[in-house]
């Protein structure tokens, strides 16, 4: 426990939930990393894809990066009016639930969790990519690098989203103060030599020409570019994080997350173009992101260089920090729907929903390891679930929007929901457009296995659905007690040897019933067996047998049976079955005792065989069979040798 608490700090009670929300401040960090660090990995994936071009590709980056802002506009008043529409919660699934019915919201959950888990592997995976851009004797160990900043969010995000808010604000504000000025000065020396800047340190050469520029081409270059709009969302999507008015605060972080990313894309395209810099091969040695390049060809290779990209390094990082906040609490929502097994909505000693958590980890960590920590690889997969979410958003949004307008009486207030609708609807066209064209350019890319997966996770939901509801129909209804045949049931004990354990476990069983029987179940047969058993029966004749008459009692029966496979259920469901067919109509009640082990090294010290024989009986014992449980504490074996001690010295005193 106290390395649990200097891990993740002290268990924190439900009555502090209210003070562990963020605002402003925090908000940007917690959930403006994933789009601010996809102003990194945008860009480039666009000019990636244009390689082929050569030096022409510059000439191309505007326009392929000018409809990429103008969306990125289009989704920000969207989202605006979706956070004052949905204050507790706006995210795509709480929008299409209520809108489009239970199949688009399933939809937009399956979507959504596959671009939360793509989103933690390309964020990491491009931040290991800046850091390697600027040591790239650190290109061999892309992968370990790629997991141990994994872990280190995933504890992080394990301590709540304030401290994780604080923390990151750091980075954060320094990659935003960083790249600005780095535009800044970029922009001013490309308007003194109008439009032709010398850089301090030459970026490569770009290669010739090996392919014509085509529409083709372009599309796949915005298809790709498009991923710097996929944090957009995480707003809507985590307005339960904000403390009140959340609807403040919720718009202000939006704001700043849209215009710190529109700012960085429109000043990397405009400098990539006047510094003449393009994309480089990132599984080749000596590979440089765009993004070092620019800044090292506008402030040189100085201290400045070094605090940008240390900067841009934990922002890419920590950009998949985003999912860390949004993807547990969708999980919790689709989990309360009954979607998601029922652990996803629990919050755990941080009041954190550590599952949700732990699971986005895993997942994550799998596909870093599928393909080897490489952003070019992942990037195809990306932004399929991203905007299949924000199309349904919206789509859901003008569905609201157009009832509001109808239940609204004629004057200004419908005017404003018709405002409003004609907002969503421009939303809902071009996300749906951009959608197509990303899923027919990156297809044969990667593509194809977003949509493959999505609607295996939508079957999935729809499974684990199926079986909540199969149990609430076993559950449900009228429960009215049977009591005509009550009766005490017969109680099987299960010992291994006549100790305090055992003797603890027989005088519970005598409370339940005067129908005892004590199973001591042998593995071997042999001499020294033989000799066991007989002490065992002489040791019940005068400790269980002789108390138990003196008391008044029916002695309870001592069995030794043979476990022929070293299986010790099987036997006792052998005799549970024979005494069903005996008595009827009673109970069978098997009492296991068990040690409690206090210390997590005291585990590896016993074989267990309580917990396997209890969740055997559970499993294979029908509904006839009870299983009751009796621990006895390590301490109390302690204090039981002392009394016996005590007795045994009276007993010597007195004689």
């Amino acid at each position: 426990m106290d390395l649990l608490k200097f891990l993740f700090g002290r268990r924190l009670a439900n009555r502090e939930h209210g003070e562990r929300r963020i605002g402003v401040f925090e908000g940007i960090p917690a959930m403006g990393l994933d789009g601010l660090g996809s102003a990194s990995y945008g860009p480039e994936a666009a000019l990636s894809v244009m390689i082929p071009l050569g030096g022409a590709s510059l000439a191309y980056i505007s326009w392929v990066m000018a409809p990429i802002v103008g969306l990125l506009l289009v989704l920000f008043v969207s989202y605006w009016q979706t956070i004052k529409a949905y204050p507790n919660n706006g995210g795509a699934y709480i929008v299409a639930r209520e809108n489009l019915g239970i199949s688009a919201s399933l939809l937009a959950a399956a979507a959504l969790m596959i671009d939360y888990v793509l989103n933690v592997a390309v964020g990491i995976s491009a931040g290991v990519g800046a850091l390697v851009s600027a040591v790239p004797s650190l290109h061999p160990y892309i992968l370990p690098l790629c997991l141990g900043i994994l872990v280190l969010i995933t504890m992080v995000n394990l301590r709540g989203t304030l401290d994780m808010g604080r923390l990151f604000a750091l980075p954060t504000y320094t990659f935003v103060a960083s790249f600005i000025a780095i535009l800044a000065i970029g922009a001013g020396r490309t308007v003194l030599s109008d439009g032709h800047p010398q850089p301090i340190v030459a970026p490569p050469v770009l290669p010739g020409a090996t392919e014509a520029v085509g529409l083709w081409l372009l599309l796949r270059a915005f298809a790709s570019g498009c991923t710097a709009m996929t944090g957009v969302e995480a707003v809507s999507n985590g307005m339960s994080a904000f403390r009140e008015p959340t609807v403040r605060h919720g718009h202000r972080t939006l704001a700043g997350i849209v215009t710190i990313l529109g700012t960085l894309l429109i000043g990397i395209a405009y400098l990539a173009t006047a510094f003449r810099i393009g994309a480089m091969d990132q599984t080749q040695t000596g590979y440089r992101s765009v993004l070092s390049q620019l800044a090292a060809a506008i402030v040189g290779n100085g201290t400045f260089y070094y605090i940008a990209m240390a900067s841009a390094l934990a922002v890419l990082a920590l950009s998949a920090n985003t999912s860390f906040v949004d993807f547990p609490r969708m999980c919790r929502m689709v989990a309360e729907d009954g979607f998601l097994p029922k652990p996803f909505a629990i919050a755990g000693r941080r009041l954190v929903l550590s599952v949700g958590i732990l699971y986005l980890a895993v997942a994550a960590s799998a596909l870093l390891v599928l393909f080897g920590g490489i952003t070019d690889s992942l990037i195809p997969l990306f932004a399929i679930g991203a905007f299949l979410t924000f199309t349904l958003s919206q789509a859901g949004m003008v569905i609201h929007w157009r009832r509001q307008a109808r239940e609204a009486p004629p004057g200004h207030k419908r005017r404003r929901h018709c405002l409003h609708l004609s907002i969503s609807l421009i939303g809902a066209i071009t996300t749906g457009s951009a959608l197509g064209v990303i899923a027919v350019a990156k297809f044969v890319e990667g593509a194809w296995i977003t949509i493959l997966v999505i609607p295996m996770v939508i079957v999935l939901l729809r499974t684990v659905r199926r079986y909540y509801d199969r149990l609430a129909a076993t559950l449900d209804g009228p429960a009215v007690l049977a009591l005509t045949a009550v009766a005490p049931p017969i109680v099987l004990v299960a010992i291994e040897h006549w100790n305090q354990l055992s003797a603890k476990a027989v005088e519970f069983a005598l409370t339940l019933s005067s129908d005892v029987i004590a199973v001591h179940l042998t593995r071997l047969s042999g001499p020294e067996t033989k000799e066991e058993d007989r002490n065992l029966h002489a040791q019940w004749r005068d400790h269980v047998e002789k108390p138990a008459m003196a008391a008044g009692l029916q002695p309870p029966r001592l069995m030794v049976t043979q476990a022929r496979y070293r299986t010790i259920h099987e036997p006792f469901l052998r005799l549970a079955s024979d005494l069903e067919r005996t008595f009827g109509q009673r109970k069978i009640a098997v009492l296991i005792p068990e040690i409690v082990k206090p210390h997590w090294y005291q585990y590896l010290l016993h074989a267990h065989r309580a917990r396997n024989l209890r969740s055997r009986l559970l499993r294979y014992g029908g509904s006839r069979l009870i299983v009751i449980s009796t621990p006895w504490r390590l301490e109390e074996i302690g204090r039981a040798k002392e009394q016996n001690s005590q007795e045994t010295g009276a007993v010597g005193s007195s004689r």
